[in-house]
């Protein structure tokens, strides 16, 4: 069965290769509309579109008809996405029953999350998803619906992530379908369930690009440990899985709050929509290992053998992906980087024309 599983590795890992860098990741996030009453029958728009590969349409609010207008929209161009924010009027009794619709995102591979807060502290959440870019306006929906969409917003999520699988899957093909393998996945769980819920609520806070990066580079490291198994050396997670998933689980965890910060809370079932996210993530990571396993079991039935040096490429194939995920996420902050100190630069050098010698600028010199 073990040798079934590194076979199974190998297309698994090719694939993320061929699709898995190709692809943007802005493809595939969520965006997010929210309607704000501050008055009856007045609403704030906040309208946040993420940004698209090429040849896919821009996503296009189309507001109900009955609507118009009391501020011209203003847009912010943000690095993965673009904001909208409009002040719009609209007859309470012709709101209701309304229909509101995303142009462009039957064609996308990503979902909208729209929120309805009115002016007596009610809320409604709707999932806009691809097979239906649109929505009837209703009253507050229940709790039952927050808990669907969040479920639903975290499983898409992990099983978007080709990072967070292939991370999963080293540590099944070190660890193998064994008990081991029950308290490893255990403690990753609980890792990043810990740091989700307290990035999200604000008490700690680590940037986004950097801890992409270092997530790339745990999956790096597991490829280390995984060649470190095939070749019968000591390895840290062979012998302490439960540890090192926990360790970096709590870096996996500020992966997925940067995600969850994209979609938004709801303002009043944060801790539900919470709690519901971090289930369907981990619906969605059990369902990657037991399609894993039950694929697993059919190889077996139909390949007896095969050469022993096909047992390392999973470990070789990891390792690439994950080396190619480091160097291009590190390139993607440290080009940020440059471009800002290229502002500061240019700053610097107006300041220095505008009012004297740059040693002598009372800016600079403070």
């Amino acid at each position: 069965m073990v040798r079934s599983l590194h076979f199974l590795a190998v297309l698994l890992t090719v694939c993320a290769v061929l699709f898995g860098g190709a692809a943007r990741a802005d493809d595939t996030t969520p965006g997010y509309l929210e309607f704000t009453e501050i008055s009856e029958g007045r609403y704030s728009v906040l309208w946040r579109s993420p940004k698209l590969s090429t040849p896919l349409p821009a996503l296009a609010l189309q507001l109900p008809g009955a609507a118009r207008n009391l501020t011209e929209p203003v847009t912010t161009e943000m690095p993965r996405s673009i904001v909208e924010r409009r002040l719009i009027e609209v007859d309470p009794a012709q709101f209701l029953g309304s229909r509101i619709e995303i142009a462009g995102l039957r064609e996308s591979r990503t979902d909208v999350l729209v929120r309805i807060a009115f002016a007596n502290r009610a809320a409604t959440t709707t999932l806009l998803q691809p097979s239906q870019p649109w929505m009837i306006v209703k009253g507050p929906r229940s709790a039952a619906q927050v808990t669907w969409d969040y479920t639903v917003l975290g499983f898409e999520h992990i099983l978007e992530g080709f990072d967070h699988l292939l991370f999963v899957l080293a540590l099944l093909l070190i660890v193998g379908p064994t008990r081991r393998l029950l308290w490893a996945i255990t403690s990753f769980t609980l890792a990043h369930s810990l740091t989700l819920a307290a990035a999200t609520l604000g008490l700690v806070w680590v940037p986004g690009p950097p801890v992409e990066a270092i997530i790339a580079l745990s999956i790096l490291f597991l490829a280390g440990e995984l060649l470190k198994v095939k070749r019968n050396k000591p390895s840290l997670t062979a012998t302490y899985p439960w540890l090192v998933a926990f360790t970096f689980g709590l870096l996996h965890g500020l992966g997925f709050a940067g995600a969850l910060a994209d979609i938004g809370l709801p303002e009043h079932e944060i801790p539900l929509a919470l709690l519901m996210f971090n289930v369907g993530v981990e619906l969605g990571q059990l369902t990657f290992v037991l399609s894993v396993l039950a694929v697993v079991f059919l190889l077996k039935k139909l390949f007896r053998d095969w050469p022993n040096w096909a047992e390392q490429l999973p470990a070789y194939f990891i390792g690439s992906t994950a080396s190619f995920w480091v160097i291009e996420r590190v390139s993607g902050f440290s080009s940020r980087l440059c471009a800002l100190r290229s502002t500061l630069s240019a700053l610097r050098s107006f300041t220095s024309r505008k009012c004297c010698a740059i040693d002598e600028c009372p800016v600079w010199a403070s």
